[in-house]
């Protein structure tokens, strides 16, 4: 009887099969994001703050009915010869009618995903742009970013390759235009 033989495996995906393997402590989140393992401590309280004020709104106001989840992780496309980018926004927001956050698993694709939402954290070079990129290459249409340190919020839309084309930045306290499927002004004047 022969073995079989096994090719060896791509530095690709080791990388995703180590990572499938953490286990985090409660309340940590772990993601796949270029490449790299990034774990990330829970967040503070103002940065749940600002993510229930948003999903308040965007949950009474928006023009059709939408589904948050904070806590379901997203498959995404990658760049650079990378396993597949796997990030735990602070947020994703979709139409109910679709019911994307059912089923066992905690990574979902992120197809039919309308916003995904972040709250700048103990690293916002990572949301602002490693993140910012990984939201873009997945097709998703609408990325809302709270910068704290900067005391704005930004809306990034049109989704081409790795970046969107589009960019809108309001100081936190003034209102920020949120389109279709949402088509109301985000009112940030809670955020001072």
């Amino acid at each position: 009887m022969t073995a079989m033989a096994h090719e060896p495996l791509t530095r690709e995906e080791v990388l995703l099969e180590g990572f499938l393997a953490l286990d985090t402590p409660e309340g940590f989140r772990a993601e796949l994001i270029e490449g790299e393992i990034v774990v990330r401590p829970p967040p503070d309280g103002d940065h749940e703050d600002y993510v229930g004020l948003i999903v308040e709104q965007v949950l009474e106001r928006s023009r059709i009915r939408m589904q948050f989840s904070g806590n379901k992780g997203l498959k995404l496309r990658s760049g650079g010869g990378c396993p597949k980018d796997r990030v735990i926004p602070d947020g994703t927001f979709a139409p109910r009618e679709l019911r994307l956050y059912r089923g066992a698993d905690s990574w979902m694709p992120c197809d039919g995903v309308a916003l995904v939402l972040e709250v700048t954290s103990s690293k916002p070079k990572a949301d602002r742009e490693a993140k910012r990129r990984c939201y873009a290459r997945g097709g998703i249409p609408l990325y809302l970013l709270v910068d704290r340190e900067a005391a704005s919020v930004t809306l990034f839309s049109t989704p081409e390759q790795d970046d969107y084309r589009e960019q809108c930045t309001r100081p936190l306290g003034k209102p920020l235009s949120l389109p279709d499927p949402f088509t109301f002004d985000l009112d940030t004047a809670d955020f001072l």
